[in-house]
């Protein structure tokens, strides 16, 4: 042999021995011939030590048996692929994907096989955690859109089909200003994407169009996304849909301040309305005067009639008194079938009774229910401000004073507080 066939040999054998990939000869009697450093290596014995040795005995009986099918198929001349998880002498796990390649004479006849078998442990990780992002990305309940760095949608999931109505095949080439509500300025997007810039994310809440055209609310995370250079690759918007949470907050929020029967504002946003008018009374030079109604017969239709017709007259009743406000005035229900009612700026003594006796003529007119008539009164005192007091716990007071005063002298009455007639306590 050659020098140049000797040196040939003994640098493809420098090859292999190197290659990353396990290489092995077996021959028909299952006696390995060959073993490159890889192959040693995975089965912690030194190459020697593997020449010769019976291929059960080098893997053990289990995994013999796994793979005697592909033996026998190679030894029948039929090339072999597979994949299989090994345990690695030094107690890891090991995926590899492994090749039987026949060795055939020039006769046909089988020889032997060679073993090629390539570790993709790092893929298979890698893999797993990819089909674990995918399951996240397909069930999450979320919507997720990936677009690239000029704006254009990638990908999206079921969750974004199902919250904005936009199949999958329809956003995905489009832009997000798809799904652009126009209730943002300009102002609010230059500052999102600020901070997008700044941190590599932004999070909050932004208003939204569905394919119907519907708008809705959704909370919304922005995430940069970089690239091996360093540089802005993808953008992952996560969002959800708030809309009834945000109605319910609303919802929750509206009746901390309005009464749950009749809708209008109650005692606690009616005394935050007239302390603004207090604070604000030196700077607008303001007066107002406060009505405090008692309903006339009401307690008779609730014994006689029960709470639910009840319930109907006062809702009929705060219809009536919203009729008859102006948008600088304000009518409240602070009580069973208590109302009050500010006027704001009244010029002189004869508005307020104009208005007043507006009133007392619009609950008097009769009202159907039950297919019934009934016929209710309203009894009025009346305070204001600055003469009749200074805080809205006097007004109130005072007012309530005048109304007892009003009952007391019949149905329908309407009378002014006077501290001449009352005392200073409000009392007569």
């Amino acid at each position: 042999m050659s020098d140049a066939v000797i040196k040939g040999e003994q640098f493809i054998k420098i090859i292999i021995d190197n290659a990353p990939n396990m290489m092995g000869y077996w021959d028909r009697d299952l006696r390995c011939r060959y073993a490159n450093v890889a192959y040693s290596e995975w089965f912690g014995m030194p190459p020697e030590e593997i020449i010769g040795i019976g291929f059960q005995e080098l893997v053990g009986e289990q995994l013999f048996t796994l793979n005697e099918p592909h033996i026998r198929a190679a030894l029948a001349g039929e090339p072999q692929r597979f994949e299989r998880t090994l345990n690695k002498t030094d107690g890891s796990v090991g995926h590899i994907i492994g090749h039987y390649i026949p060795d055939v004479d020039a006769d046909g006849t089988v020889k032997g096989f060679s073993i090629q078998a390539s570790e993709v442990t790092s893929l298979k990780e890698v893999e797993a955690k990819l089909k674990l992002a995918a399951c996240v990305f397909e069930n999450t309940l979320d919507g997720v859109m990936i677009t690239d760095v000029d704006g254009t949608i990638l990908s999206v999931n079921p969750g974004f089909v199902e919250i904005t109505g936009y199949t999958a095949d329809e956003a995905v080439g489009q832009n997000p200003r798809i799904l652009q509500s126009n209730r943002h300025d300009r102002a609010f997007h230059a500052s999102l994407w600020k901070e997008i810039q700044a941190n590599s994310l932004w999070h909050g809440e932004i208003w939204n169009r569905r394919k119907d055209g519907e708008l809705y609310l959704q909370r919304m995370t922005i995430s940069m996304v970089l690239g091996d250079n360093g540089e802005p690759s993808r953008y992952v918007s996560v969002f959800s849909d708030i809309t009834a949470l945000s109605r319910k907050d609303e919802y929750i929020k509206h009746l901390a301040f309005h009464d749950a029967l009749t809708d209008l504002p109650n005692r606690t946003l009616l005394m935050d309305r007239i302390d603004q008018k207090l604070l604000h009374s030196d700077r607008d030079q303001s007066q107002f005067a406060l009505m405090f109604l008692d309903l006339d017969g009401f307690k008779l239709v609730n014994d006689q009639l029960g709470h639910c017709v009840g319930d109907d007259l006062l809702k009929d009743v705060a219809k009536r008194l919203l009729a008859l406000v102006r948008r600088s005035d304000t009518v409240a229900r602070v009580g069973g079938d208590e109302f009050i009612f500010i006027l704001n700026d009244p010029q002189g003594k004869d508005e307020i009774t104009d208005v007043a006796n507006r009133i007392v003529s619009s609950i008097n007119e009769p009202t159907d229910i039950l297919d019934g008539v009934l016929h209710i009164g309203v009894s009025i005192g009346i305070a204001m401000f600055p003469s009749d007091g200074q805080t809205s716990v006097e007004l109130i007071r005072n007012a309530d004073t005048a109304m007892y005063a009003a009952k007391a002298s019949g149905t329908n009455r309407i009378s002014f507080f006077s501290a001449d007639r009352f005392g200073c306590n409000g009392s007569i």
